[in-house]
């Protein structure tokens, strides 16, 4: 053994300066010491979810351009105007574009009440988890036509309960669809829909003539429907997924 080891300290002094012997050349490399702090590391993997979505009034409208229609024929925003507005249809949603009348149908309160609203009516066709009609003044609600040959919501996948996003100039609210109206007639929404939007909710002199657009989320539910938390977390989300999709 000491032969040996006298051998390859011979043989190494033979070697010209700086070489190394091949039992050197062979011996593994020490794995690379991990970086210091703050010294950068290798890039981060590629993250596989779909990117956040920023859901705004812009981004919103830019998805409802053009108008591939579900509906039969074409309703009237009041009784003396034209038949002109269709109920369109993309992946996910139905939307129109209309005025908003005010309704304040529901339970009496300081500003919904027969008093301030001739037209006062104090049923709504969907009710609270309690049995009550809703309230118009503190939830923002949105009126859909009643079933006809023109439309059935409900064959859209709009039903009691379904959220939706109403885009007025630069703002977007979330409301349930909480009445029915007209058979013939769209766009109406309720009390608090319109005062979020920063349009006069007076029921009988309040309300916007044209530039509200309604979209209604397809077989959506907000449980229970008197919660405008839950219309708002819920309609953000498919709103995000309305945007991913169209």
């Amino acid at each position: 053994m000491y032969a040996a080891a006298g051998a390859v300290l011979l043989a190494a002094s033979a070697l010209p300066p700086g070489a190394r012997p091949a039992a050197a050349l062979d011996t593994p490399h020490p794995p690379h010491p991990a970086p210091r702090s703050g010294a950068p590391g290798p890039p981060p993997a590629r993250s596989s979810l779909r990117p956040e979505v920023s859901v705004t009034a812009g981004a919103l409208l830019a998805k409802v351009q053009g108008c591939a229609p579900v509906s039969e024929g074409r309703y009237r925003t009041d009784l003396d105007k034209p038949a002109d507005i269709p109920v369109c249809g993309k992946k996910g949603a139905v939307f129109w574009k209309a005025d908003l009348d005010i309704d304040c149908d529901g339970q009496v309160t300081a500003r919904c009440n027969r008093g301030t609203d001739p037209w006062f009516h104090g049923e709504t066709a969907f009710h609270r988890s309690d049995g009550r009609p809703l309230n118009a003044e503190t939830l923002p609600y949105v009126v859909v036509p009643a079933p006809s040959a023109i439309w059935d919501h409900a064959s859209s996948g709009i039903r009691g309960g379904a959220v939706a996003a109403l885009v007025h100039r630069d703002r977007v609210e979330y409301a349930v669809v909480g009445d029915t109206g007209p058979a013939g007639i769209v766009g109406e929404a309720s009390y608090a829909a319109a005062h979020s939007l920063g349009i006069d909710p007076d029921p009988s002199r309040g309300g916007a003539p044209s530039g509200v657009t309604y979209i209604l989320f397809k077989d959506s539910r907000v449980t229970p429907i008197e919660s405008r938390s839950a219309a708002v977390e819920l309609g953000g989300r498919l709103a995000r997924k309305f945007l991913l999709e169209n």
